[in-house]
This record gives C-alpha cells, structure tokens and sequence, in this order.
C-alpha cells in the first residue's frame, strides 16, 4: 500500500523529468535551427565565391557610387564604371566544375540588372571594327550549362579590346589558365583595365589603354584565404590594347600584382595575410620568364 501511494509522486517526478528533458531536446534543437539559420546569413553576407580572395575596390551596391558599382552574379562579380560604360574589374573562380561542353552562346545582350535610369550599352555600341565586344570572364570559362555561358555575353563583362589583343595573346592566357584547371588546379582571376585610349558608340564607350589580369593558382580546391602562403604561384600581366601584339606570347607582357596596383589604386588580393600579399604581389612570375625564353628564339 505505502508503495502503491508513494506510485502518483514518482509519477508526477518522472513527467517532470521528462518535461525538461524535452524542453532541453527543443531548445537544444532550436539552438541548431538559430546556428544553422547565423550560417546561412553569414555565407548570405561573405557574398560571391568570386570575391573570395577580396573586393579590390571596395565597390558596393549604393548607387551613390556610380563608378564603382558591385555586381554579383552566379557566374563572376564586378565593379561597373557607369559613366566609362565598362567594368572597372571582373573577378572569377575558375575550376573544373565551370567547365563542360556547351558551346558558344554568343548573346551579347544589355545587362538587366543595372539601375534603370542608367545609360543602357548596346552591342551597337560596338560597331567600331577595330575592337571586339571583349570578355573578362570569358564564355570557354562557363560551359558546364546554357545558362553560365550566356551570363558571359552580358555586357557589363565586356569592354572594346583590340582585335589582336583579344584574339592573340590575351586568348592564350585564358587556355593557359584553363589547362593550368585541367591540371587540378583551382583558380581566382581578376581582370581588367586601365586608361582611356579613346571614346567610341552612342554612349561613348571608354577604349582602355591597357587590360590586365591577376591569376592566383591554388594547388588544391576550397582553398581560403588564410590558407594561401607566399609559395603560391601568382601570374599578373599588364597587356597594351593594341592589335599589333597579335603574335607576342602572353609571357612577354609579364608584371607584379604590385605594378597593377599602382596603376589602378586597387587592392588586390586583399584577404591573403598582409605577409603573404607582400611576397606575392612583389615578385614576377618566374614559371612564366622561363617559358618566354623558351618561346623566344
């Protein structure tokens, strides 16, 4: 009898018990949902894989900064120039998940993306015959799918590029980085200009100077920035934008990310340790020196 009265306060204790386990259970399990909901804000704010490595120009989305002017895409980010009517820089992640077999979209189109009130550049903007509707992120670097080759024809990844230029050494770097992938490699590119050699079309499209690019080759995938030390191999070129370079190797216009950064005021390369930045962006390429001299007779 005494064990059968004592039943309902063992009871009552067990419910309780069991009570708080749950409780602890849904909080424990709120706690996952609050962590797991931080993370996907905090990769949400990181922003594009394509920054990765840093936004060279601090370019945001404010419109009060017409020309510096962030764009994230799936594919690549940039900074928009509004009134040059060209990106300032386009920057890139480049490994063998971008690449497949989808052919050449070639629809060079109007980027719908940008500010409505801003002047709309056309591909009739591009009549002038001495220069090609010039990628930075270029179409062969986004065939896996339609989609990611077509976002390569917007033109705000485009600028006018010398014919010889463009279909000369500055394409070789880009199969050059591409077998570099095929290789195992994994690549971040900034690309660019700098200068104005001219105006040209309706809206008066800026004619760069110059173009340039910074690949930064990472040996292995997923690679962060506090992971790249001052052993990674970093090829930085700063080409004329001329067609009279039309058969120079892409070797020949070797620099230092340093040099780049001088003419541009950019910071490149800006989430690698300051050590590790200071190695990297003084030193040239030695790999590419050496294949020019095999190349040069």
């Amino acid at each position: 009898m005494r064990l059968l009265a004592l039943l309902p306060f063992w009871r009552s204790v067990i419910l309780s018990r069991l009570f708080l386990l749950g409780m602890g259970c849904l909080l424990l399990t709120g706690c996952g949902m609050v962590v797991e909901l931080v993370e996907r804000v905090d990769r949400s704010l990181s922003g594009s894989p394509h920054l990765l490595m840093g936004n060279p120009s601090d370019a945001t989305t404010t419109l009060s900064q017409p020309n510096n002017y962030l764009m994230t895409k799936s594919q690549f980010a940039l900074s928009y120039n509004r009134d040059r009517g060209i990106p300032n820089w386009v920057s890139w992640q480049l490994n063998q998940a971008w690449l497949g077999t989808i052919s050449r979209q070639n629809d060079f189109r109007p980027d719908p993306t940008l500010p409505k009130d801003w002047p709309v550049i056309t591909s009739a903007d591009y009549r002038d015959k001495r220069y090609d509707r010039g990628h930075m992120t270029p179409s062969a670097d986004r065939s896996r799918s339609m989609e990611d080759n077509s976002a390569t024809f917007i033109l705000t990844n485009v600028l006018p590029q010398a014919s010889g230029n463009n279909r000369g050494p500055w394409s070789a770097l880009e199969q050059y980085c591409r077998n570099l992938v095929s290789q195992g490699n994994e690549l971040y590119i900034i690309a660019g200009h700098v200068g104005q050699k001219e105006r040209i079309g309706r809206a008066q499209l800026t004619v760069p100077s110059s173009v340039w690019k910074v690949v930064m080759v990472l040996p292995q995938p997923d690679m962060q920035p506090g992971e790249v030390s001052a052993s990674i191999r970093v090829i930085a070129v700063n080409m004329p934008n001329v067609s009279s370079i039309a058969q120079q190797p892409w070797q020949r216009f070797v620099t230092t990310v340093d040099e780049i950064e001088d003419l541009t005021g950019y910071d490149l390369l800006s989430k690698v340790s300051v050590g590790v930045q200071r190695v990297l962006e003084a030193q040239m390429d030695l790999r590419s020196r050496s294949e020019l001299q095999r190349l040069t007779p």
